[in-house]
């Protein structure tokens, strides 16, 4: 199988200090690093930008996003994106490990900011007025430092970021954009599901062993992802089953029969059913319709 492009911090690196964090304006970005990049791909760090001009599509894990000034994008690591924009596109971005912004801090994490807290949650905003200037600022004021060699450089980088993280969750939440908040009951319990869901998928696909892993009921842990999601555990298995069957649609030459193997159904008749019941269209369908 051909595997999905992974991008690595360290590829973006200004100097061996910075291994971990990364700045530019969108406009030298686009030109330095992405116009060999023409397919979707994934990074194996958070990632922020804000469009200030331009306008084109943004798609991340399928899903496709209008881009035009004032559209501001977070994404967890292993996120799979793409974008197609205008010649006159311009703006920030910025990215970081992990360990950059938590090392930092003794008793925050990034699962705070609700669009890093779980991927059902919506990774855009669109901001206007006052709320786009105050980003703006940050942005900006995050790429002047990241330029310069002051003292405790690294210090107020961190400090913007976080400003600028505060600033989006509290636009986030106005808008009512959180479908799953660290505030939830089942908060601790949704983490854990999702990552043995993420490690296990290919292998597990019951409902009943992943509520085993978790030491609890089949029972309750359908009501905590129904309660959450509005969905029950064998449908989230399901869903992370069906995005990455789009994925090897796309980045591999196997038949569907094949890939179906490799995603644990013998039975290719059954996959394909199980892909249009969740997707509404059957594989073929819906890569004559993607490409």
């Amino acid at each position: 199988m051909k595997s999905i492009q992974v991008l690595d911090i360290h590829q973006f690196k200004k100097q061996e200090k910075e291994n971990f964090f990364y700045s530019n304006t969108l406009y030298n970005h686009l030109k330095e690093y992405h116009k060999d990049i023409n397919i979707p791909h994934k990074h194996n760090f958070y990632l922020s930008v804000l469009f200030t001009n331009g306008e084109g599509l943004h798609e991340i894990d399928f899903e496709k996003y209008t881009v035009q000034k004032g559209s501001l994008f977070f994404m967890n690591p292993g996120q799979t994106h793409h974008w197609i924009l205008s010649d006159n596109t311009e703006g920030y971005i910025f990215f970081h490990s992990k360990q950059f912004y938590e090392l930092h801090f003794l008793h925050k994490s990034l699962s705070n900011y609700p669009f890093f807290f779980s991927t059902k949650n919506i990774p855009f905003l669109q901001l206007e007025g006052n709320d786009f200037e105050n980003i703006e600022e940050k942005f900006k004021a995050i790429q002047s430092e990241y330029s310069t060699e002051k003292t405790f450089k690294n210090d107020k980088i961190i400090s913007l970021i976080d400003l600028m993280y505060i600033e989006s969750s509290r636009i986030y939440e106005q808008l009512n954009f959180t479908k799953i908040s660290k505030n939830n009951l089942y908060s601790d319990k949704i983490i854990q599901l999702e990552n043995l869901i993420e490690k296990n998928f290919l292998s597990l696909k019951n409902a009943g062993e992943y509520a085993s892993l978790m030491n609890i009921s089949t029972k309750h842990l359908n009501r905590i992802t129904q309660n959450t999601f509005g969905k029950t555990t064998s449908q989230l298995i399901s869903d992370r089953i069906i995005l990455e069957a789009k994925r090897m649609f796309f980045h591999s030459k196997n038949s569907f029969s094949n890939i179906a193997l490799e995603l644990g159904y013998e039975d290719y008749a059954y996959f394909s059913r199980l892909f249009k019941n969740k997707n509404g269209e059957s594989p073929s369908d819906f890569m004559k319709k993607y490409k």
